[in-house]
């Protein structure tokens, strides 16, 4: 049987991120059929996931969502596409912005891919995530061999962000597109998509210049784009005769995924109809190709050029027992590898394309689970047809197809070229299919029947493990993960290593550029290109309150540590009942509420920080109070003095009548700007020790309004008489104490209650005095008056002259207690014991001193006669501290009469020389033996006369 289209691509990418397509997002741009291609069109979606938790998936079509499915591991679901939505078949359709593709989002990680068929043909597209989308490709399309106008080359562009730039350059100037436009006129075509749009190129199979024009154009984006490429009827093998014709289409991955080392398994064709091939597209000029173990290169590419492996003969493929064949490719530079080949043998209509992912030692460990392997939506039931599973897996590596071991006759094979990588190939695989490895395994898929052929390739399409979003779009809500099968992980932000994160998914809680350095088996740590995370718009709502004034509002982040920038700040709504301005320069906005008005308003702003890269923004929702202010008074307080500190007194600042309004609260503050700031709080208002001055009280109503008020402090100072002095009197003498008049009342210490007290001797008192309020204690004391103390008296011969200290002047003197003198001088003085009085200014009680006045000598005759031989004065012996003094007419002292000598004197010096017969003076002093110890001073002159 013959067949125009009998080729269906199945392409499954099986694992997270790294591994697409398991992922939370996938993109499929659309593609250009000919009209005659068409017939009895049928297409669906088909997700699958490991997740055994439900979770719901969105299916969107240019931003609008076309439904959704919930799937779970074991339960693989479909969606059913309209053709609209992503196929294009008229001209019309293609070269401008439009909107066909498909974008799907869910909350969990899944596998989804197109299927679709028309009568005879099918195809399936795989999703690889977000690892097939990016910002550089190449193009890859078959070769067409044989040429037919029901043929074609087609490319599909699909933005995933607004405002994307895309330029699709260095195709071949004589290529013929299909609208007519030619790489002479059209060098280069650019378009500006927004998310959602896509772009459909297309040129006729039946041109000449179209059978390889378009392979290795450059597409280039300034957004992440996705780019469906192939043909969507082609024929590429090499013959003579031809049984047909099939789609050869795959979505295509951006260069950072691409790679330098490839195994292919061979599909169901046979090697002599030239079918199973490989074709690789350069990305870099000097690209150099090596087949199996071959030393030298098949082939240096320029940048963007193609070859193809099995051109000029059969001989890459290589037989490696039980009829399996594979084949090894390495490269200098990275490159787009295709393999070509056949869902059935002995056909050269079965196509198929498949996008070969490199090798690395980073693939995954699991692909878990591709869904409903035999299951097309295809016109009519589908039957008879096989599917083989190919599987690369490192050397060693224990393998598993849905729990169970391999048997020796499916594998390993080795790899011509590699020790380090092994093929399996399972020849009958249907329902849904789990391969685990215990190292990095891929695989792929050959189908058919006769009448339509189909594969597919399940793998990583990064040789790099790449960072992508698990749930959300943004912080918070945001979470980011890895594949989940790697050894060891470790999170960084900004270059800088995040403590604790060392699980392959991660909930970042700052914006920045986020990477992960990821281990597994022997294979070097890599780190991941640099994941940018932004925060989201945050939403808050924030209740004021605007109390009769004009309210100045500055934006600020409820979390981010960003300066806002002032020129970012917008309204979004204004207010109903006010108005709304905001100062260019600070960025503050100053909002009046409407004269008069009492009630709610509501403003929303919005502002920036000044982070150029990570830019936070905020929306507030600003609900507004509008009240009026509490009506307020000064107010004085006066309290009486505190005796301990009569500066001071004890305020109850609560008793201050500040305002009559109510369901107000009032606060006490020792200073205006602290009542503004609410600052340094009076705690205990109603004990105060406070001077003169003021205090401040902030009164505020239930919706936050609030006015100060001023209470003026005054300390009402203690009043004492100005008559009450402190008196003296003699100590046995009586006084009288008068406060004076003009107190409320009086209270003694001596329990009196009149202005005078009378009869108060020595003492200290007090009195209480009452003015107003206010009670002052007085203290008042009488002194007994000082006596005067007889300090000395001299006697010479019958005067004596008494010396006063202390006591009061003026003082009085008497020698009889009856008589008295203000003269301190006595003359004619019996010898003998006499009596000296003295009183001072007060009149008291005198004082008296008992004095000897002794005996005058003025001759002595030192001739041991017996008569007058010596001055003798130890009479005076009783007396205390006794001495005589004799001094010749100089004044120099040459003798001293004491106790050793009896106090007496011969006329001698030493007593033994006599001195000279002639005058000389003698001073007696001696102490009273009384309580005063009073001083006496005696004195004279002698005549001694030394007879021979």
């Amino acid at each position: 049987m013959k067949k125009t289209l009998s080729f269906f691509l199945l392409l499954f990418v099986a694992v997270h991120m790294l591994f697409a397509q398991r992922d939370t997002e996938h993109w499929f741009a659309p593609m250009a059929a000919r009209s005659t291609q068409l017939s009895s069109p049928k297409q669906a979606l088909y997700f699958s996931t490991d997740s055994v938790t439900p979770f719901p998936v969105e299916i969107y079509s240019n931003n609008t969502l076309l439904g959704t499915v919930t799937v779970s591991k074991g339960s693989p679901q479909t969606f059913d596409v309209p053709l609209n939505r992503m196929v294009a078949s008229g001209t019309g359709e293609l070269f401008t912005p439009g909107n066909k593709g498909l974008y799907t989002k869910g909350t969990k990680p899944y596998f989804v891919t197109y299927r679709f068929s028309v009568v005879s043909h099918g195809e399936i597209l795989t999703s690889k995530g977000k690892a097939g989308i990016g910002k550089k490709f190449y193009v890859v399309t078959a070769p067409i061999e044989r040429l037919d106008s029901g043929f074609n080359f087609t490319t599909g562009i699909l933005a995933t962000e607004d405002n994307t730039k895309v330029t699709v350059s260095d195709y071949s100037p004589n290529i013929l597109f299909s609208n007519g436009w030619t790489g002479i006129t059209n060098p280069t075509l650019t378009m500006t998509l927004n998310k959602g749009q896509s772009y459909i190129i297309e040129g006729v199979g039946n041109e000449a210049v179209n059978k390889e024009g378009f392979i290795g154009a450059k597409i280039e984006s300034d957004k992440p784009i996705s780019v469906t490429n192939g043909n969507f009827n082609g024929q590429f093998a090499i013959t003579t005769s031809y049984d047909g014709s099939d789609i050869v289409m795959d979505q295509s991955v951006p260069t950072d995924r691409l790679g330098n080392e490839f195994v292919l398994v061979k599909g169901n064709g046979n090697i002599s109809e030239r079918m199973e091939d490989a074709l690789i597209v350069a990305t870099e000029g000097g690209t150099q190709v090596y087949i199996n173990n071959g030393t030298t290169p098949v082939a240096t590419l320029a940048e963007g050029e193609s070859y193809r492996v099995n051109k000029t003969s059969n001989t890459n493929y290589i037989d490696q027992g039980n009829n399996h064949y594979n084949m090894y490719i390495r490269t200098t530079k990275n490159v787009y590898v295709y393999q070509l080949m056949a869902g059935i043998a002995n056909s050269n209509a079965t196509l198929g394309f498949n996008y070969i992912p490199p090798l690395n030692c980073y693939l995954p460990r699991k692909i878990d689970e591709i869904g409903k392997l035999k299951d097309l939506p295809y016109y009519t039931t589908l039957n008879n047809h096989i599917v083989k599973l190919n599987i690369l897996t490192e050397t060693g590596a224990a393998v598993t197809v849905n729990g169970t071991a391999l048997p020796a006759t499916q594998g390993p094979f080795p790899v011509s070229g590699t020790t380090n990588w092994v093929s399996y190939s399972v020849p009958d695989i249907t329902g849904n299919v789990t391969i685990t490895s215990t190292k990095a395994v891929t695989a792929g898929i050959s189908g058919g029947s006769g009448v339509v052929g189909y594969g597919g390739y399940f793998a990583g399409f990064s040789s790099i493990p790449v960072i992508a979003k698990q749930t959300g779009d943004c912080i918070p809500g945001l979470v980011l993960e890895v594949g989940d099968s790697f050894d060891s992980y470790q999170w960084y932000r900004n270059n800088t290593a995040i403590p604790g994160a060392t699980s392959f998914s991660y909930t970042p809680t700052q914006s920045g550029n986020y990477t992960v350095k990821i281990t597994v088996g022997t294979c070097p740590p890599v780190v991941t290109p640099v994941y940018k995370v932004f925060t989201c718009l945050a939403e808050t709502t924030l209740n004021d309150t605007v109390c009769d004034v004009v309210k100045q509002i500055i934006p600020t982040f409820t979390n981010s540590t960003q300066t806002v920038v002032p020129g970012s700040v917008t309204i979004i709504t204004p207010p109903a009942h006010g108005n709304a301005i905001i100062d260019p320069v600070t960025g503050v906005i100053s909002y009046a509420p409407a004269f008069g008005y009492v009630g709610p308003d509501t403003i929303v702003y919005k502002f920036c920080g000044n982070d150029p890269e990570f830019t936070d923004c905020e929306e507030i929702t600003l609900n507004l109070t509008i009240s009026e202010s509490p009506v307020v008074n000064d107010a004085a307080l006066r309290t009486c003095f505190l005796e301990e500190n009569p500066a001071t007194g004890l305020f109850n600042l609560t008793n201050a009548l500040v305002t009559t309004q109510n369901g107000v609260t009032k606060k006490y503050y020792p200073s205006l700007a602290d009542a503004h700031a609410g600052t340094n709080e009076i705690l205990n208002p109603t004990n105060y020790i406070a001077p003169n001055g003021v205090v401040y009280v902030k009164v505020t109503n239930a919706n936050g309004c609030y006015r100060v008020a001023e209470v003026t402090l005054t300390v009402l100072p203690p009043v004492k008489s100005d008559i009450l002095i402190d008196k003296i009197i003699c100590i046995e003498g009586k006084t009288t104490l008068d406060a004076g008049p003009g107190f409320k009342s009086y209270e003694w210490s001596t329990g009196a209650t009149t202005q005078i007290i009378s009869n108060v001797g020595v003492g200290t008192y007090w009195v209480k005095l009452k003015t107003g309020d206010c009670v002052t204690m007085q203290t008042v004391k009488v002194y007994a008056s000082e006596q005067p103390v007889i300090s000395n008296i001299d006697i010479s011969n019958n005067t004596i002259t008494v010396h006063v200290v202390g006591g009061t002047p003026p003082y009085k003197y008497s020698i009889d207690n009856l008589n008295w003198q203000d003269s301190n001088i006595f003359t004619n003085i019996a010898r003998g014991n006499t009596s000296v009085y003295v009183k001072d200014d007060y009149n008291c009680e005198p004082i008296k001193v008992d004095i000897t006045v002794p005996n005058l000598i003025n001759v002595i005759t030192p001739n041991e006669d017996g008569v007058n031989d010596a001055i003798d004065y130890s009479s005076l012996a009783n007396k205390n501290n006794l001495v005589v003094n004799i001094f010749d007419r100089y004044g120099t002292k040459i003798y001293q009469a004491d106790k050793l000598n009896g106090y007496k004197w011969n006329g001698t010096i030493d007593g033994n020389k006599r001195v000279s017969t002639g005058n000389y003076w003698y001073e007696v002093a001696w102490t009273e033996p009384n309580s005063k110890q009073t001083a006496i001073k005696f004195s004279g002159w002698i005549l001694v006369k030394n007879r021979e």
